[in-house]
């Protein structure tokens, strides 16, 4: 069975000013720190080229589109690409996709060791809200730039391995990974932004957000027979503070790797893709064990409905 050296890059704030030259030389900066620790598969964070402009409240739609790109690779980022091939490492990162047609998604790209994009996800689990919040600590306005994806979840076979991709919020869902581990997905990778502090309650600090961001990825890996990869933007960014927090998960929830600060970091573990097929195999045999039967529910409808 496969095995594959496989990484979290980390990345520290980036600032509203940073040009996206400037952020793809760190980024290169990292993946040649992975590639020489071995690293065969390097996954950064959610919106990697960018400031989380969502939390910037914007009407001039002009101004808006200057956040997103409208080709993949473009100028800025093909030495990236070209780096990554030269190098035999595999890349996921995310970034603002503006399609031809006019289209805005919260994306992330999959390559194969050649630098080749081979898979594209747009984020599905949009959070936050539309119009400017004034009771809020800071504003999370994602519904107002973004469409929720359009793609689905889907999973690609990549270096020998069963890959699919999610991002931030989405982590939080379980049905991100059951929708992946249907598949036979055996690698998750999940780019995320997350604050420090929750802008609707900022009695729920770090150390939380933190615990709840790790219980959501290691319980998806151990219901799904899955490793997780979940790398964080950290840091204080244009004045807020993300957490950071990245870990790299095994099939049977437990991290194998953790960042330990708030800066530009690599994490990395060995992953050995056999160790998917016990809980594939056994507990979570869906085809043994699964019964569709009663879970019409859960598509049926959205918000809870209490009928007793």
């Amino acid at each position: 069975m496969t095995k594959l050296v496989v990484g979290g890059a980390q990345m520290g704030p980036i600032q509203k000013a940073d040009s996206r030259e400037l952020v793809v030389a760190r980024m290169i900066a990292l993946l040649e720190q992975a590639a020489a620790q071995g690293v065969q598969m390097l996954v950064y964070p959610e919106l990697a080229l960018t400031t989380f402009f969502p939390r910037w409240y914007m009407t001039d739609q002009a101004e808006v589109d200057a956040w997103f790109e409208r080709e993949m690779p473009n100028p800025a980022t093909l030495p990236l690409f070209r780096r990554a091939g030269e190098l035999g490492v595999a890349i996921s990162f995310g970034y603002a996709e503006l399609t031809p047609e006019g289209r805005h998604f919260n994306s992330s790209i999959l390559t194969n060791r050649a630098g080749e994009i081979i898979g594209k996800y747009r984020k599905v689990h949009l959070p936050g809200h539309v119009e400017y919040q004034p009771t809020r600590g800071q504003q999370h306005l994602e519904k107002r730039y973004f469409e929720p994806g359009d793609l689905g979840f889907n999973v690609w076979r990549n270096e020998g391995v069963v890959m699919g991709m999610a991002i931030c919020n989405d982590r939080r869902w379980p049905e991100t990974y059951r929708c992946l581990g249907l598949q036979g997905v055996e690698l998750v990778t999940i780019g995320y932004n997350t604050p420090s502090v929750n802008g609707h309650m900022k009695s729920e600090g770090r150390e939380e957000r933190l615990y709840h961001s790790e219980l959501v990825m290691t319980s998806g890996a151990y219901q799904n027979a899955t490793y997780v990869v979940g790398v964080a933007k950290a840091g204080v960014e244009d004045g807020y503070p993300l957490m950071g927090g990245s870990i790299i998960v095994d099939p049977n929830g437990f991290v194998l790797a953790r960042a330990a600060g708030e800066g530009d970091e690599i994490i990395l573990a060995e992953c050995d893709f056999a160790k998917c097929a016990f809980g594939k195999t056994t507990i979570f045999n869906f085809a043994e064990h699964r019964r569709i039967e009663h879970y019409g529910r859960i598509t049926a409808q959205t918000g809870a409905v209490v009928d007793v």
